[in-house]
């Protein structure tokens, strides 16, 4: 079989480097990385050295590398498929002062494994790779960081209800717009960790799913109510393209756009 690798920029975030690589034998001598680096392993086992520590890791097991550490991860037997995310330092140090504050440049990771931790990362990865995917990318990248958050000193917090509140309302006000999470942060006057928590203790959801959903209401109204073709109305609710409306209408209704509204019609 041949293997396959591919090392390439997030469109979505121009801050995160993105390695795929399937069926790969390759070794890597121990080596430090200046981002920090998340890893999943699709398929196989690999022998893990951080430091001085040797782990045996296996498919879902998500490694946490923090810059400047010796590391390395060659497959335990035969071949093995993995991802990679390497997010810039300074990006993620702003994001601890911002939960944390702070002065320094960064804090690095108490846990460097964790088997069975590794939930999110699918969705993470495929919006990483979508040019108008920031929003759902970053939130995803914040949600995935939080269990390591909350091994570090977390200052007290409180929901904020009314810069939540004008998020929300943003949201829903530009419904068709690509917003950027930073947009949100600002309306709501809180920084990007704090919105993110809140927003999903008061709503349930992260903004970028609150979104989703909003949309998707809004594309069944619209489908009951006139004939605009799915393709206009796809881009009027800011999704790329008719397939990926399709796609999340699909995963909310069980039922493709054409569906629900043949059905709606002959009712």
């Amino acid at each position: 079989m041949l293997q396959e690798q591919f090392l390439q920029r997030s469109p979505a975030l121009p801050l995160i480097e993105l390695r795929q690589a399937s069926r790969s034998s390759a070794c890597y001598q121990a080596h430090t990385h200046d981002e920090f680096s998340f890893g999943v392993i699709d398929r196989g086992h690999a022998a893990y050295r951080n430091r001085q520590r040797l782990e045996r890791i296996g498919v879902g097991s998500l490694v946490t590398v923090n810059p400047g550490e010796v590391h390395s991860c060659n497959p335990a037997a035969g071949q093995w498929s993995y991802r990679m995310l390497f997010v810039d330092a300074s990006w993620l140090g702003t994001l601890q002062r911002e939960a944390f504050g702070g002065s320094a440049d960064y804090c690095c990771f108490p846990d460097v494994c964790a088997a069975g931790a590794s939930a999110g990362f699918d969705g993470l990865f495929a919006s990483l790779q979508r040019s108008d995917g920031a929003l759902e990318a970053e939130s995803r990248l914040i949600d995935l960081l939080q269990p390591l958050f909350a091994c570090q000193q977390e200052s007290a917090s409180t929901l904020h209800q009314s810069g939540l509140l004008r998020a929300r309302e943003l949201i829903m006000d530009r419904l068709g717009c690509n917003l950027q999470l930073d947009e949100l942060a600002e309306a709501a006057q809180l920084n990007r960790y704090q919105l993110i928590r809140g927003f999903k203790r008061l709503y349930g959801q992260a903004p970028h799913a609150f979104q989703l959903d909003e949309r998707i209401k809004q594309a069944r109204a619209r489908l009951r109510a006139d004939a605009v073709s799915l393709n206009d109305l796809a881009l009027d609710l800011g999704f790329a393209d008719q397939a990926h409306f399709q796609r999340h209408f699909k995963l909310r209704a069980a039922l493709t756009p054409g569906q629900y509204r043949a059905f709606h019609q002959a009712a």
